[in-house]
């Protein structure tokens, strides 16, 4: 986290919420079982334990993706990142974990007329904390996923944003449809940076007692 006498710079804000989303997304792809377990590795962050992908693949594409997020933040460009699960024999979507961004306005200028949060770190690293704690312990009350499963991630921009024409925006855009129908919500807790509030909620299909889909 990029700080200035344990202050967070906008772009230490973006620093961060990237690194939430690769966390998060490894969280989940190891507790959906989208790839083997032995495909993972721990690591210590936020004062807990948590598992990242050996798959050089996803460590690519998600690196790609998080290079982004950090890049547009800043900018105000982003409105919403959905971690997308889809049914492999089917194409359904199955599972969308939104990561929604609020900007705020929550920060001073300093001498150098750079806009910080005085947010205290441990504060933030603690929120964050809770929130991997709610999706580490989702796979409680998620529904079982048998059949192979995939995944996609996809950066939602502003409508401002995307009036402008910016051509490095559309690369993000879903070209399918992702609304689960008969689908259920559930949101976690948020975090906050004084730049960025980061909600997230995961939207799941129900599946009726009995009935396979």
């Amino acid at each position: 986290m990029t700080t200035q006498a344990n202050c967070i710079t906008i772009k230490g804000s973006a620093k961060t919420v990237a690194q939430y989303l690769n966390y998060g997304i490894n969280s989940i792809l190891f507790q959906r079982g989208i790839y083997p377990q032995t495909e993972f590795k721990f690591q210590d962050e936020y004062g807990i334990q948590l598992l990242v992908t050996k798959n050089a693949r996803v460590q690519e594409f998600l690196n790609k993706v998080l290079k982004t997020v950090e890049e547009w933040l800043p900018q105000e460009k982003l409105e919403r990142i959905s971690m997308v699960l889809f049914d492999i024999p089917t194409r359904k979507v199955i599972e969308r974990w939104d990561f929604s961004i609020k900007h705020e306005d929550d920060y001073t200028c300093n001498e150098n007329s750079e806009p910080i949060s005085h947010k205290d770190v441990k504060v933030v690293q603690s929120e964050i904390r809770n929130v991997m704690r709610q999706i580490i312990s989702s796979i409680s009350f998620l529904p079982a996923i048998d059949n192979p499963t995939t995944f996609d991630v996809y950066l939602h921009p502003k409508e401002v944003a995307c009036k402008k024409g910016v051509p490095e925006l559309w690369e993000w855009k879903s070209t399918c449809d992702i609304d689960i129908p008969n689908s259920q919500a559930v949101k976690l807790r948020s975090f906050s940076t004084g730049f960025d509030l980061v909600e997230t909620e995961v939207v799941y299909k129900i599946v009726e007692s009995g009935k396979k889909e």
